[in-house]
């Protein structure tokens, strides 16, 4: 009997105690709860998705540079793997940035070492009048890559096998003189003789002509720097451009006017036209 008494006491005494853990019990199990959730919510990751190229029959170019074949396509993100050369300029010509590859010619613009993302969201699309702005630097480079008129003659010809170019268009007037200058660095700008090549301008002054500048030169902002123009500036195709047209040309060649060629490709240190004077880049 006293056995019985001694331990109801105990039991009595201990139940308080017993409600305590309890309650501890309950106030951790609903903060681990909270912080399960948080920690879920934090790890959940944002689906990527890519925008490709849809030009060709094989292949595709992604917004991240890569290309791949249509099968290995991730059905999910629309990303190509991520295997192989980023940025890749397999089949291009680096000094008229133009290529015989259409995913080529996009996945080497998209590098932004080669494009500008702060000039290219400027280029209009069409008529500047009437066009919008791109929105992304892979919209200009999939649009530009594309055919156009600067790479092909009698609307049913390409003038070059690397007729996929995406270099701005030569007459922009929103050419960067920063930028421009910062490129011309160290390079002698010289106007030479009626018919003659820069090869021949730059080897009377003792230098070399430097065919990657011709790019540069190749900007009606540019050649009216240095050339009168007398107010035209003109697309045209030839391997004596840059140019400009001396005064006593024939009408038919637009005498006084300024001449970039529209094919970025057939830039030439050895041409030369019996008409024109050349703009020449020589170091």
């Amino acid at each position: 009997m006293i056995d019985g008494l001694v331990i109801s006491k105990m039991r009595m005494s201990k139940s308080p105690l017993n409600l305590s853990f309890l309650f501890v019990q309950l106030l951790v199990l609903q903060y681990s709860v909270t912080i399960s959730a948080i920690r879920k919510d934090i790890g959940f990751q944002e689906k990527l998705f890519c925008k490709t190229t849809v030009q060709g029959r094989y292949l595709l170019s992604d917004d991240n540079g890569y290309v791949c074949d249509a099968l290995s396509l991730d059905p999910q993100s629309r990303c190509c793997p991520g295997k192989g050369e980023k940025f890749s300029c397999h089949g291009c010509n680096h000094l008229s940035q133009c290529c015989n590859s259409y995913e080529f010619c996009v996945s080497c613009c998209v590098d932004p070492a080669r494009t500008r993302k702060e000039q290219v969201l400027k280029v209009k699309i069409a008529k500047p009048e009437t066009a919008g702005t791109y929105q992304s630097v892979f919209d200009f480079c999939a649009g530009r890559c594309r055919h156009n008129s600067e790479g092909v003659v009698h609307e049913n010809a390409y003038l070059s096998d690397f007729h996929h170019c995406f270099a701005l268009p030569s007459n922009s007037s929103g050419a960067n003189d920063t930028l421009v200058e910062a490129r011309l660095a160290g390079i002698n700008v010289i106007i030479g003789r009626q018919g003659e090549s820069c090869d021949s301008v730059c080897k009377s002054k003792g230098q070399s002509c430097v065919l990657n500048k011709l790019l540069v030169l190749n900007q009606c902002d540019i050649i009216r720097k240095y050339m009168n123009c007398k107010g035209a500036c003109l697309a045209s195709m030839g391997a004596d451009q840059p140019a400009e047209v001396v005064d006593d040309a024939p009408s038919h060649v637009n005498p006084g006017a300024c001449l970039y060629t529209r094919s970025q490709s057939m830039l030439s240190c050895d041409g030369s036209h019996r008409h024109t004077k050349r703009l020449c880049p020589c170091a």
